[in-house]
């Protein structure tokens, strides 16, 4: 999957904020980077969309990711 032509603008540019969740993002395997841009489309604004760039943020450093 070539996913950076993929992404949906608003997380492409705010994983590009946050260049651990990037590296993170991109490390995953294409079934849970899929399972996460289904999330993204459920965002309503750019918080949500913050927040779950934060959280895969958390899961780089080792975190537990919280539930949704």
């Amino acid at each position: 999957m070539d996913f950076m032509q993929e992404l949906p603008l608003g997380f492409g540019m705010a994983l590009a904020q946050r260049p651990d969740a990037m590296a993170h993002f991109c490390a995953l395997s294409e079934a849970r980077q899929s399972e996460i841009l289904q999330r993204v489309h459920t965002v309503r604004s750019k918080q949500e969309m913050h927040q779950l760039v934060a959280q895969l943020t958390e899961e780089a450093s080792g975190g537990m990711p919280s539930a949704q």
